[in-house]
């Protein structure tokens, strides 16, 4: 039975697939195209970490986020240290504090 997907992939799942005794259809994306499918890619990911609430899910969405910063040309470690430098002069999200309005 075929299946249509047209979406990235983790680099090891064509081979799980052949595992399984399937044949994946594959093509390589590069460029803005590749970009895309990563935008893509976190889309979906969020949307199952929503759905799911599972960590794994939000493992998914953190490797989607590096691949972009890696096209974006930021080290997962530089994006470490953007997140602690934000974090620390703007907070965190520790105290569930919402803003209701600005007076």
């Amino acid at each position: 039975m075929e299946r249509e997907y047209d979406k990235l992939v983790r680099d090891n799942i064509p081979e799980i697939i052949e595992d399984n005794g399937d044949v994946p259809v594959t093509r390589t994306v590069s460029g803005d195209e590749y970009e895309s499918y990563l935008r893509d890619k976190l889309r979906e990911e969020v949307d199952e970490y929503l759905a799911d609430r599972d960590a794994d899910e939000l493992a998914d969405i953190l490797e989607v986020v590096h691949a972009l910063g890696h096209v974006e040309g930021v080290s997962r470690d530089e994006l470490a240290e953007r997140r602690e430098r934000k974090a620390d002069s703007r907070g965190r999200f520790d105290d569930g504090i919402v803003l209701t309005d600005v007076n």
